[in-house]
Parts: structure tokens; C-alpha cells; sequence
């Protein structure tokens, strides 16, 4: 049994597969019904109406409907699209056993311990038939799936076969037949009043105890039922009698449900035993048993047109197929060998024509797997069975006259193994039951044995052996005997090598990791559902199959879906938009599929720029994934040119700093957050001519008159003087008088607000002599004394602008990128293209000579001269303190496509460099130095010193097994703080960053390496210190200096191939060798505590004892103490696999 989904839920008492979703429906004991979709695993909806337990549900086949019947004597139908009960059916006087739709008229059939049998017309929602005659509960009834009959069990011990014709000739109006058609009878079926609704054809007895369960056969006149007297009974039926045919012996405890295979000549069942069994139809034996711990079982259902069952117990529900279904096959060339009913068949992927090979020699299970040679043109077709060591594989010759001899049996060698695959010639390896490795030859002799213990083997080339075992997958060279590389992935399923041999990709069950010839990991992608097959594309990406997609991996990690599946398939051959494929049926089958998008990353990986050009252009790249996907790897512009929602086109235009598209976004938006979002971008770049419209646009006045003050348009910034004193904001006002240097304006401000004696000094401290006379006989008159005015005190003048900022800030001059040029190019041939800049140009030096430039209007329009009128037109463009415009208003705020204006010079270079392929943009941010250590080293001390303390972590871990990370602390700190400089450039500005580095030589930064910390000669003139100190009794000032000279070695990095050897060999082991000594005497000299570890130093290590060593100081220990804290160098963790110590850039060559 192979289990596809099982749930976790209270008993399950009925079950229902949809026919055509991956739905099946559950009915607990607690009174829930559970949709659940068992190919995602997952629970989509449930439904809690009923009042106790619900003990039936089934699915209409074409009606989103399903039905449910429960102890609380309810028959209830639910519509799953709109998730609620649309009727309940009322009159059953007992609990519901049982229901189920009929599969062509609107009729629902249910079972009661009421000992009636109900039919129920669900459209016109009456019941119109009920059957009576059992004398106890009716515990099952089921419609035939094509006859006018009914079957039912009962605990009276009986099961009965009803006849329901004449209901269907009542209730059913006649078919394409005819009348008479319709009113055919049945012999001696009526009488002197018509024929009556239902009637018993068949009553069986046979079982000594109540009958839980009876079954029709799907095609046969055969009924299947089971019984608390532990039994399976098959019956035959016909026009006249029904008889019982044989008993299944074999549960020992009550059978609950059983039923037909739909396909093949078995029957199921299951029951209070905690069993389920499969019975062969014709032999009346038990092929199989499956059995569950603590869980009885209590239904089963079949799914109509797939190999699927599903049994309910009292923790859940399990969903199982009997037998694998993958086919067996074998690609060579143009050539696919595939097994089919026990024919070897070849489909030829040129002509797809398919022919007949040979017959294979029969056997009792199906084919698992097959391997093909093609020198000569022989085949391994191996056979598994349920207990591995009864496991079979037969070497077949392939008949040279195929026409001829297709149809005999060929003259294959059998022979016992788990798996065999050829690996040269003449020579294959198998896998024998004791997971044994074997060679041999073509005449199944055994040549040579492997010494190796293994779980699977798989095919790696000439010579070559994929080895699996428990936790690696190891690439194992044949003739040598030797391991070339490996992998750690457990439970690795299947291996699919591309066509030359330089990539395979290893699919597990919910994984697919892809590799390079040598078991070098490349990439791996994780899924939600079981990973079916796969198969290389000719641009070398791999297309695989999950059990409901066809899905794509690029060997740098990136993934994706193709096409969504119905049922799962298994590929042979991916050759351009053609997927060849075969189905569960073993049918071979073309699919039609789309690889623009996987070729479209791809030629992105590859820089092949042209052919990414082409598909902007001319394929139909939509979705959010593929612009996320641009997004994430760098290339907001080339979404740019095929996206046409304009808010993804204003964030893809800020994000690759394109300010033209995104202003053009943000006026078909019009969104105050877009105005700011593009007013922040304007200005990261200088282009305050920008700035300022979306500073009109959102009213931001503040920023306005600042960014006037810093281009120097005094302007402008007096007009925003009188807008403030408009919108009567004193603050603004005050504000903008300030930077103007307007003293008159500031007194003026000051005295109508109140403020007399601000006012007072501000004139007197400027000189303004009568202003002063004034405002002191004011003061005066309202009985305060004058402030005293303090002479130290400087005018508060700001310093006239030195010249006016007509153009935008000057930006780096760099060359557009590749796409932005080609786009530009098109446009340039383009004659709209052409008119358009021309139009535009011309209208922009038009306004330069009218004076509109200054993208406010007329001076008129915004009223801002001296007369009563101009000052009464801007209260009415400004009379809505929620800064929204009124319909027709003044034309200051009304910023339209032509408000900002270009110089004339500005507008000549536009439209000569619009036109150019060597048009100009801002630069990328670049990357610190910093980044760079992190990113292209993988020495630990470059880490630390760019503060990527997380991946120096996990260097240390990796090489030297280091758990404890806390003594590292202080000296991660102090290298990190001497890893930059810091120095003044102008002033007012922030302090600029320096990087002093080791090869200061080296121009590529990518290459660049900041300076050592710790050097090899100080730690050797530290460790001589050390012994000194031990010679003259200071133990725990040596344990210490040894301490920190020892975490100090991972820090170190040197350039040549000695100095590395005398980093890692004998001079420094002499420290951790008297630390450990050391550490040892200090604590029995103390007498503190008992030491915890048995510390053997590994000069002292007995020979041929077991033992384990820390990976970092080499301290061996008892076996025992795996996996503890070392207490020698009180960081590494006792037994971890490491690869050790890399203080050096030679060696990762």
C-alpha cells in the first residue's frame, strides 16, 4: 500500500472522492464534515450543521452538490461553491447509515436504522419511493452504476437486491427510445394495477450475523458483502436467482466495509481488526494485509477513474493506491523504451511513431524500473515486490527483426536483485538483497564485488555509479573502486543527467537538487508536492513534474510554473515548446508548453542581451512574477518597456531612476504619495525643476520656499511670502520675510500679531529709526517700559544668492545600459518618435520667450500686484485651506504638461541626446569594500573585519566545528574597529571612510582585502612568553595567554604555503597540548571538582582504542562524550565534522 495523504481528525465514518478535483469529503463522528485536497495536503473548507455524528456524504458527479446524512435523522444537501446547507430532507425516525446520488436521475438514496430505504426526488426536494421489507437497521444500500437496481445490508443477516424500474418509468420522462422503450418490463414484474415502484428481486442469506456493507460489481453481475460473522461473501446474480459463489476468510474481527476494484479482479476491505486486505477475485485468496496499530477501521471509498482508495478510521483517514504507477522506461537518443502490458515498446520522438519491441516474460509484480544498452541493444528489467529480497531482474536481448519476433517471448536471464544498471559495454552492476554491490557480465556471471554498503544505485555514465546511502549520494567510479564526489541529500528518488553528461539533477521526494558532473551543488528548489520526473531541456535548464505542474529550475536556483497539470505525468523529452511524456496508463503523449519566460531568464543569466530584446519586443511576457523577477536581479528598465499599469510603471521608473517615465506615470496617477515619492527621487538626482512641480502638486509650502532659497530664485520665494500671507499663516510668513532679509516686512508681521516689543527691537537693532519712534510711543502709551536694546547685537541678514540655478544639478556622465539604448535607438528611427520631441522642443522655447518658465503662470493670473482686484482673485484660487482646487480656478496651482519649462540650451541637448545612442544617466549604487570581503572571501578574518559577524559564524562552524562563540567576542570587536579609518573632506560634511587593505596593489575591488589583524610572528612571540611563564610555575597566567593565543589562530591569514603549514602543524599544537596538561593539573591541584571528561592528549592516545577529537584543538576523548563542549579550548564541539583550518587563499584552489 502506498499511502498518498493522510489527515489527523476523529473517526471517520464516511468518505467521498470528487470525481474529477483532487477533493475528497470526510464525515467525523464529532459531528464535522472535512473537505480536504489530498494532492496539496490540505484542508480547504469545513461544514458544521449536523447534530451528531454524520455518518455518510457523497458527491454529486456533475453538480457542485454533496449530500450528508447523520444521527440526528437529517439528510442534508450542501452546495461546496456557495460553503452552506441549501435544504434538509426530513422523515427518516432513526439514524442515517448511508447515502448517495444516483449517477444519471435527480435522486438521493439513503439507509436508516429506521429499517426503511428512502429515494428522494433533491429537485423537487419529496421523497418518492420507500423501501421496506428489512426486519433490523439497514446499515448500507447502494445504487447499481448502471442498472435500474438496489442493494442493501442489514443487520437482519440478509442482503437484498431491489428492482426499481417502475419508479424510473414513473418519474422519468422517456428517453431518445421511445415509449415502448421506456415501459419494457421486466417478466412476471407487474401485475393487475401497473408495476410497483420497487420490489425485492433478490434476498441472500448466508452470513450468521448482521451484514455491514454489500456492493455491486461496476461491470459484472456480481455483489461483494461483509458481516459481523468476519466474513466476505461474493454472490452472483442473474434475471432469475442470486447465489453465493464463494467466502473470504481471514479478518478476525467485524468487516466494516468492502468493495470491487474498479479496474482489476480484487476486492478490498477493511475492518474492526485495524486491516485492511485485498482479495484476488478469482482465487479467493488474501494478496495482501495492511495493517494499523490502534485504529479500527470503519469505511472505504474508490475513486471512480483513478487508482486511489481511501479508509476511515478512528483517527482519521489515509489515502492509498495498491501499486506504483510510474511506468517503466529508458531514453537513448531519439528512442524511448517503455513497458506497457508486458510488452516493451519504442517510441521514436522524430516521427512518434510506436511500435511493439518483444514481449517481456511474465511475473507477478509490475515492472519497476529498466535499463538500456545500446550496444547490444539489450535491456535490464527489474521487478520489485513489497518484501525487497523476493526482488527479480531479467537481462532480455532485443530480437534484431523486431516485426518478426515482436510477438514471442524473449529469451531473458532472471536473476535475484533489487536493481541492476548497466555501467560499460558488456558489464552491469546490481544491487543484490543484501545491499551488496555487484559487477557482472552478459552472461550474468559475477566478475567483480564492490565493497560498499548501499540503499540504491543509479545510472552515471560509462564507468561511473550513483551510490545512495542513508545520507549522501556518492558519485563511484567502477574500475578503480574510488569515490569521486558526493553529496549530502537523504532518500534521493530518481537521477536525470542532461544530454552531455555535465548536469544531473537528484529529485527527491518533495526536492529537486541540481549538480555539475562532479557532485558539485549548484542549486536547490523546494516543493509542496511530490516531485514526479523531469527532463533536460536543450539550453540546459531542467523541466520537471509535480503531481499537478510542469515546472522549470535554472541551474542558478531560479524557478518557476510552465502549465498546470489535471493528472500527474512523467516526461521523457523536452524539445522546444513539445513535452513528451507518459501518463499513468503508460500512453505516450505530446503536451504543448510555453518557455518564453525560462528562456527569458535565461538569456538574462547569460547576458545575451539581443535575444532579451527580441521577447521585450515581440513575445508576451505578462505578470506580476516576471516583474518582481526583473526587480530582484537588476533590471527595473527592461519591465519598464512592457508593463502598462501606471503605478508598477512609476515604482519600476523610480527604482531604475528613469524621473521622465516617472512623471509621466504620476500625472495619469495624480496621487499625492506618487508626488512625493517622485519629489524625494527629483531630488536625490538635482532635478529641482521637477521638485518644484511636485511640490505645487501636493502644496508643500515649506519645501517650496526652501527649495527656492537654495536655487536662489527670490523671486518665487516672495510670491510664496504672499501666499503665506494670504493663507494667513503668520509662521510661514515670518519665516519667508527671514530668508528674504525683508526688515520692514518682519516688523510688520511682528507689530500686527502683537508682539510691539519684538517688533520694537527688531527695528531699533536694524536702524529703521521712524518705525522705532513709533512703535515706542505705542508701548509707551499702553504703560510698559521699553526693552532695553542690546548693542552687541548682529542684523539678521541672510547672504544674497551669488546666481540664480536655472538648470538642474550636473550628474555623472555614464553610458546608458544596453536595453535603455536599443529602446532609444527604436525611438530615434521612429518619425511620431521624431515629431514628437520636435513639437515639444519647440513648445518649450516658445514659453521661454513668452516668460512662462517659471512654471507658475502670469503674474496676473496669480493676482499678486498692487491693486484691491489681483489681491481679491487670489483669496478666491486660494480660498480652500484643504489645498483642494475649485473647477476653474486660478492657473498658479493648475500645473499642467507645459508648466515646467526647459532653457533653450537644456531643450537643444534634449533633443540631440534623445536621439543618441550615447545618452547619459545616473550611475548605480555601488557597494562598500566592506560588502565586497563578504561577498568574494571566504577567510574568516575578512568577514569579521566588513562586520558579517553571522557568516564568520558559520566559516567557524564549518571549519572547525566551533559551537561557543562567546571567547571570540573581544576579538572580533578589535578587528572590526581597525577595519576603517575615518577622516574630515569639506566642512559641514559628513566624515569619509578609509580602507586600509593588504593588497593595496589591486585595482578590481572585487579583489581587494582589508589589512591582517593578527599576524603569524606575533603569535609565536606571544607563544614563547607563554613557555616562560610555565617555567616559572605561573600556570593560570599560561593557561589564559595559551587560551587566547589559541582563538586567535582562525584570525590569522598568510600568503604563502609554509607559513600556512606552520599555522596549522606541530608549533601550535605544542599549545593545545600544554593547555590541556595544564588545565588538567590545575584542577586536581585545586581539587574543586572531579573532571567531567576523561582528556587524553593525542600523544598519550592508546592505539587501536576508539576515540573522538575536537575538531579545533585535536584533544581526543572517550567515544562517549560526543557531541559535548571540548574543555580544552572550550569552543568546539566534541566529534563534529569539520573541514578544517583555511588561513590562507591557497588553500581553496
Amino acid at each position: 500500500m502506498l499511502t498518498n495523504f493522510e489527515s489527523k481528525s476523529a473517526r471517520v465514518k464516511g468518505l467521498s472522492f470528487h470525481p474529477k478535483r483532487p477533493w475528497i469529503l470526510t464525515s467525523l463522528h464529532s459531528g464535522v464534515i472535512q473537505l480536504w485536497d489530498y494532492r496539496m495536503h490540505t484542508l480547504l473548507e469545513k461544514f458544521d450543521e449536523h447534530d451528531g455524528p454524520v455518518r455518510s456524504v457523497a458527491f454529486h458527479q456533475q453538480m457542485p452538490l454533496f449530500v450528508s446524512g447523520g444521527d440526528d435523522y437529517k439528510i442534508k444537501v450542501w452546495n461546496y461553491k456557495q460553503r452552506r446547507c441549501i435544504f434538509t430532507l426530513l422523515a427518516h425516525l432513526d439514524y442515517v447509515r448511508t447515502v448517495a446520488f444516483h449517477h444519471e436521475y435527480p435522486w438521493i438514496l439513503s439507509a436508516s436504522d429506521d429499517q426503511t430505504i428512502r429515494i428522494w426526488n433533491w429537485q423537487s426536494r419529496n421523497c418518492i419511493c420507500v423501501l421496506t421489507g428489512h426486519n433490523h437497521y439497514v446499515m448500507c444500500a447502494q445504487f447499481h452504476p448502471t442498472e435500474d437496481q438496489i442493494v442493501s445490508a442489514s443487520l437482519d443477516q440478509t442482503v437484498r437486491v431491489w428492482d426499481i424500474s417502475g419508479l424510473r418509468k414513473k418519474n422519468v420522462a422517456p428517453g431518445p427510445g421511445g415509449l415502448d422503450e421506456h415501459l419494457k418490463g421486466h417478466p412476471g414484474a407487474t401485475d393487475l394495477f401497473g408495476q410497483a415502484d420497487a420490489v425485492v428481486k433478490h434476498v441472500l442469506e448466508g452470513h450468521d450475523r448482521g451484514v455491514n456493507w454489500a456492493s455491486f460489481h461496476p461491470t459484472l453481475p456480481l455483489i461483494v458483502s461483509g458481516a459481523d460473522d468476519r466474513l466476505v461473501k461474493l454472490w452472483r446474480m442473474n434475471e432469475y436467482k442470486a447465489w453465493e459463489v464463494d467466502t473470504c476468510r481471514g479478518h478476525y474481527n467485524n468487516v466494516s466495509c468492502v468493495l470491487f476494484h474498479p479496474r482489476q479482479d480484487l476486492i478490498i476491505s477493511n475492518g474492526e481488526d485495524r486491516s485492511i486486505r485485498v482479495w484476488d477475485m478469482t482465487k479467493r485468496q488474501c494478496l495482501f494485509t495492511f495493517r494499523r496499530d490502534n485504529e479500527r477501521f470503519w469505511i472505504m471509498a474508490a475513486h471512480p477513474t483513478l487508482n486511489l482508495f481511501a479508509a476511515g478510521h478512528d483517527g482519521g483517514m489515509v489515502v492509498f493506491k495498491l501499486e506504483r504507477e510510474r511506468p517503466a522506461y529508458a531514453v537513448h537518443g531519439n528512442m524511448l523504451y517503455y513497458v506497457k502490458d508486458r510488452f516493451l515498446r519504442k517510441l521514436d520522438f522524430t516521427t512518434t511513431k510506436d511500435t511493439v519491441v518483444m514481449q517481456l516474460r511474465p511475473g507477478k509484480s509490475p515492472v519497476y524500473s529498466m535499463s538500456y544498452n545500446p550496444a547490444l541493444n539489450a535491456v535490464l528489467i527489474c521487478t520489485r515486490t513489497n518484501n525487497l529480497e523476493n526482488s527479480t531482474y531479467d537481462l532480455c536481448q532485443i530480437p534484431k527483426d523486431s516485426e518478426s519476433e515482436r510477438q514471442n517471448e524473449s529469451d531473458s536471464k532472471r536473476s535475484s536483485g533489487i536493481t541492476a544498471i548497466w555501467v560499460a559495454r558488456n558489464r552491469f552492476a546490481v544491487l543484490d538483497r543484501n545491499q551488496q554491490l555487484v559487477v557482472k557480465n552478459f552472461k550474468n556471471e559475477v566478475t567483480k564485488k564492490i565493497p560498499t554498503f548501499c540503499e540504491e544505485i543509479f545510472y552515471a555514465g560509462t564507468g561511473m555509479l550513483l551510490i545512495r546511502d542513508p545520507e549522501y549520494v556518492t558519485l563511484y567510479e567502477v574500475q578503480r573502486l574510488v569515490s569521486v564526489g558526493s553529496i549530502k541529500l537523504a532518500k534521493c528518488r530518481y537521477v536525470v543527467w542532461s544530454p552531455d553528461m555535465s548536469l544531473v539533477a537528484l529529485l527527491c521526494k518533495h526536492s529537486v537538487t541540481i549538480c555539475d558532473r562532479r557532485l558539485q551543488y549548484l542549486c536547490t528548489v523546494q516543493e509542496n508536492c511530490r516531485v514526479k520526473s523531469g527532463a533536460w531541456d536543450e539550453s540546459g535548464v531542467f523541466i520537471y513534474t509535480t503531481s499537478n505542474h510542469i515546472k522549470y529550475a535554472i541551474t542558478n536556483g531560479d524557478h518557476g510554473i510552465i502549465r498546470t497539470l489535471d493528472l500527474p505525468i512523467y516526461l521523457t523529452r523536452v524539445k522546444g515548446n513539445q513535452v513528451f511524456c507518459l501518463d499513468r496508463e503508460c500512453r505516450t503523449r505530446v503536451l504543448h508548453i510555453d518557455p518564453t519566460e525560462y528562456k527569458f531568464k535565461l538569456a538574462l543569466i547569460q547576458r545575451k542581451y539581443d535575444e532579451v530584446l527580441h521577447m521585450v519586443r515581440n513575445a508576451r511576457l505578462v505578470g506580476q512574477s516576471i516583474i518582481a523577477y526583473l526587480q530582484q536581479k537588476g533590471y527595473p528598465e527592461v519591465a519598464l518597456h512592457f508593463v502598462k499599469d501606471e503605478k508598477t510603471r512609476f515604482g519600476l521608473a523610480l527604482e531604475c531612476g528613469n524621473i521622465e517615465i516617472a512623471l509621466q506615470a504620476a500625472k495619469a496617477l495624480d496621487d499625492k504619495d506618487c508626488w512625493d515619492r517622485l519629489g524625494q527621487a527629483a531630488l536625490l538626482q538635482g532635478n529641482h525643476q521637477v521638485v518644484e512641480m511636485c511640490y505645487q502638486r501636493t502644496k508643500n509650502f515649506d519645501k517650496l520656499s526652501f527649495l527656492y532659497l537654495i536655487t536662489g530664485n527670490l523671486e518665487k520665494l516672495k510670491k510664496m511670502n504672499k501666499i503665506a500671507e494670504i493663507r494667513k499663516d503668520i509662521s510661514a510668513q515670518y519665516q519667508g520675510a527671514l530668508l528674504l532679509g525683508d526688515v520692514k516686512e518682519r516688523v510688520s508681521i511682528l507689530k500686527n500679531c502683537g508682539q510691539l516689543s519684538l517688533a520694537y527691537l527688531t527695528a531699533a537693532t536694524h536702524g529703521l529709526d521712524e518705525l522705532t519712534e513709533s512703535l515706542g510711543a505705542s508701548i509707551t502709551a499702553e504703560g510698559s517700559a521699553l526693552p532695553e536694546i542690546n548693542p552687541q547685537a548682529q542684523l539678521l541678514q541672510p547672504p544674497v544668492p551669488i546666481q540664480q540655478l536655472e538648470t538642474n544639478w550636473p550628474l555623472l556622465s555614464v553610458s546608458k545600459g544596453f536595453f535603455e539604448g536599443a529602446m532609444v535607438t527604436r525611438a530615434g528611427s521612429s518619425a511620431t518618435a521624431r515629431q514628437a520631441l520636435n513639437i515639444n522642443a519647440d513648445a518649450a522655447l516658445l514659453d521661454e520667450h513668452n516668460g512662462g518658465g517659471d512654471g507658475w503662470g502670469a503674474d496676473a493670473d496669480l493676482g499678486l500686484g498692487e491693486d484691491d482686484d489681483g489681491d481679491e482673485e487670489m483669496h478666491d484660487a486660494l480660498s480652500n485651506d484643504e489645498g483642494q482646487e475649485e473647477a476653474g480656478g486660478g492657473g498658479g496651482w493648475d500645473v499642467g504638461d507645459d508648466d515646467l519649462v526647459v532653457p533653450i540650451e537644456l531643450a537643444s541637448k534634449i533633443k540631440a541626446s534623445a536621439l543618441d545612442s550615447n545618452y547619459y544617466a545616473a550611475p548605480n549604487k555601488g557597494q562598500s569594500p566592506a560588502q565586497h570581503w563578504a561577498n568574494n572571501s571566504q577567510l574568516v578574518l575578512d568577514h569579521v573585519k566588513a562586520g558579517a559577524f553571522e557568516s564568520a559564524f558559520r566559516l567557524l562552524s564549518d571549519q572547525l566545528g566551533v559551537i561557543n562563540f562567546k571567547p571570540f567576542k573581544t576579538l572580533f570587536l578589535q578587528n572590526y574597529a581597525c577595519a576603517r579609518t575615518s577622516y574630515t573632506a569639506n566642512p559641514n560634511l559628513q566624515s569619509l571612510c578609509g580602507y586600509p587593505l593588504r593588497n593595496s596593489g589591486e585595482t578590481n575591488a572585487k579583489l581587494q582585502r582589508p589589512a591582517m589583524g593578527i599576524k603569524l610572528n606575533e603569535l609565536v612571540s606571544r607563544l614563547q612568553a607563554g613557555y616562560q611563564m610555565t617555567t616559572t610555575g605561573k600556570f593560570s597566567e599560561a593557561i589564559e595567554k595559551f587560551h587566547s593565543i589559541l582563538i586567535s589562530i582562525p584570525l590569522l591569514v598568510v600568503d604563502t604555503k609554509l607559513d600556512t603549514a606552520r599555522g596549522r602543524s606541530m608549533q601550535m599544537l605544542r599549545i593545545w597540548r600544554r593547555c590541556a596538561g595544564m588545565r588538567k593539573f590545575k584542577l586536581e591541584e585545586a581539587q574543586k571538582h572531579q573532571l567531567q571528561m576523561a582528556i587524553r592528549s593525542t600523544s598519550s592516545a592508546h592505539r587501536g582504542k576508539p576515540e573522538v577529537t575536537c575538531p579545533f584543538c585535536g584533544s581526543a576523548y572517550d567515544p562517549q562524550y560526543k557531541g559535548h563542549l571540548c574543555t580544552v579550548c572550550e569552543v568546539s564541539q566534541i566529534g563534529k565534522e569539520s573541514i578544517g583550518l583555511r588561513i590562507s587563499t591557497l588553500q581553496f584552489r
